[in-house]
């Protein structure tokens, strides 16, 4: 059971993801945080992110729909916070754990497998706008927070009306349709910012680089690759015309 709503979706974040997790060990464990980030940020707004979720190492922070695990896992690195990850693809959960170490269950953004008030923090990078029932999304991290929790978002926005070929399955809110939707999901929204997606050191993208052409290699040949790779080149392409813009913002609950 999945929440992606397209078979391109499903190949970019399923397949692609255990493909993923094999290049990085044959390549080395330095390649997984810059390869898992790929899509989920660059470091510069994880560090901006970090900062004002107000992270301690003994912080209990939920990330929503964590990919293989990169942000997770750089924030494990660099802030000593281990996080719980939820992913709805099985091959992504199950990646995030055998990479990083971490905590990882197969769960839907709208159903997420935890009690009320079980987390301090959450982080949900680049999801969003990957699901058209955003209402369900954020009132599941709401219930999930305690009260006074801090959610922190990157989310890609439409600034103006977009251009085709469209990404499949994707849903982009524009900035006012995002705000209107964590208003009516209680959360207050503080400070916000544009994400340079191209602030990560030199070696980030060298290795990420590294680890798609490694996967090309094994897999080039597979339709699901090649769906992948055109999802993810119709997303850079909006993002490059500025018809999306990489939108970061840290809200409060209650």
């Amino acid at each position: 059971m999945s929440e992606l709503e397209s078979e391109a979706m499903e190949a970019e974040f399923g397949t692609v993801a255990g493909w993923t997790e094999e290049a990085v060990r044959a390549l080395g464990p330095e390649h997984a945080v810059p390869a898992g980030c790929r899509g989920s940020g660059s470091e510069g707004a994880l560090r901006w992110l970090a900062d004002r979720l107000q992270l301690t190492a003994g912080s209990r922070l939920l990330d929503d729909g964590a990919g293989v695990g990169g942000p997770a896992g750089w924030l494990a690195a660099d802030r000593g916070v281990r996080a719980v990850c939820a992913e709805p693809m099985h091959e992504a959960a199950r990646a995030a754990h055998r990479l990083f170490g971490l905590p990882s269950v197969t769960a839907l953004a709208q159903a997420l497998p935890f009690a009320d008030a079980a987390f301090d923090a959450a982080w949900c990078l680049g999801v969003l706008c990957t699901t058209s029932d955003k209402d369900g999304a954020l009132a599941e991290l709401r219930r999930v927070l305690v009260d006074g929790g801090r959610l922190g978002l990157l989310v890609f926005v439409a600034d103006h009306p977009l251009p085709p070929p469209l990404p499949e399955g994707n849903d982009f809110p524009t900035e006012e349709e995002l705000r209107e939707l964590l208003d009516a999901a209680g959360f207050r929204l503080g400070e916000t910012a544009t994400a340079d997606l191209g602030d990560s050191p030199p070696g980030w993208s060298e290795r990420a680089d590294a680890v798609d052409a490694e996967v090309s290699r094994r897999h080039g040949q597979d339709p699901r690759w090649q769906q992948a790779q055109e999802q993810s080149g119709r997303v850079g392409r909006l993002l490059a015309d500025g018809a999306l813009r990489p939108w970061l913002g840290v809200a409060t609950a209650g």
